[in-house]
């Protein structure tokens, strides 16, 4: 569970496609390009709300690795459409060689869903 969240953080492949998950009346589906996806490769962050509305026109995207502190690595998204927000970034290469990462969607109203996932 999340500090100050009531959704699970769930497993994501997301080098097979984007993940979503689903509290109360929002789903959230998270994408990152370019696949696969990359230590140390500038990204692009996308995140899909539904329904969309009374969301304000940025959220915070959080990156950090489980059980392991790696500093702060936050992404703004910003609203590109109706339900998208998108925003460049960069996952680190750890230096313990581990790949598991999590993104955290920084956001009250949505719960802070977050996704678990590998990256290359």
């Amino acid at each position: 569970m999340i500090p100050g969240s009531t959704l699970l953080a769930i497993e994501c492949t997301i080098n097979q496609g984007p993940c979503s998950i689903t509290s109360s009346s929002h789903t959230v589906t998270l994408n990152i390009e370019p696949k696969p996806v990359s230590a140390m490769k500038e990204l692009t962050f996308s995140v899909t709300v539904t329904p969309c509305d009374r969301l304000p026109d940025t959220l915070l995207l959080d990156l950090s690795m489980p059980g392991m502190a790696m500093g702060k690595n936050q992404v703004t998204l910003v609203k590109k459409s109706a339900c998208t927000y998108e925003g460049k970034g960069i996952i680190v290469r750890c230096m313990s060689g581990r790949t598991l990462w999590q993104v955290t969607l920084l956001s009250d109203e949505l719960n802070n869903p977050a996704f678990t996932f590998n990256v290359r």
